[in-house]
């Protein structure tokens, strides 16, 4: 996802300073994507130098002026036109535990399960935040309120995926050892 984009999507909502676009992207974003700061601020004054936002300093008490950005008219036309594009890959799925997962074969069985059981903890902690997010956006635009639903399906995919793959490991592993114990008498 191009942070430019996104930007330019959150300031059609309203106005906003760096710390909130980042804290907005975590908050409802981050299960499928990820920004620091550092990202933020060089996109920002890229923007505003390409004129598809503009800056507003807003005095604070006992605090520095806050830079609040609004999005122009260019923006949203640059906006817009990107809505239009068609997509540039199609969705990826990108998660260390996977590529850890793969190469669970090479270690012991009970590691594995030890790793998998707390991916299940984390995502059934995170079902329960999707619910909740839910919840928030119920009221939201129609696509905002399938991205939700998308990943709650996402969620429980994964969550099914784990508890399946937690039984064929277990139970793989009880067979290995009555084999390894049946060939010692």
């Amino acid at each position: 996802m191009s942070i430019k984009y996104a930007i330019l999507g959150l300031l059609h909502y309203k106005d906003m300073h760096g710390y909130r676009i980042k804290e907005h992207i975590e908050r409802n974003f981050g299960y499928m994507w990820s920004i620091n700061y550092g990202q933020i601020y060089p996109n920002l004054k890229r923007l505003e130098s390409d004129g598809l936002v503009t800056k507003k300093e807003v005095p604070q008490e006992n605090a520095p002026d806050r830079k609040l950005y609004s999005l122009t008219e260019k923006g949203r036309e640059a906006f817009t036109d990107w809505l239009s594009e068609a997509p540039e890959r199609e969705m990826l799925i990108r998660d260390p535990f996977l590529l850890r997962f793969i190469f669970f074969g090479f270690g012991d069985p009970d590691t594995a399960l030890e790793q998998i059981d707390r991916q299940i903890d984390l995502y059934k902690a995170t079902r329960s935040k999707r619910e909740h997010n839910m919840e928030r956006w119920k009221d939201m635009d129609i696509y905002v309120t399938q991205v939700a639903k998308l990943g709650i399906s996402f969620n429980d995919m994964v969550l099914q995926w784990l508890l399946d793959a937690r039984e064929v490991i277990l139970k793989n592993a009880k067979e290995t050892k009555k084999k390894a114990s049946g060939s010692l008498e």
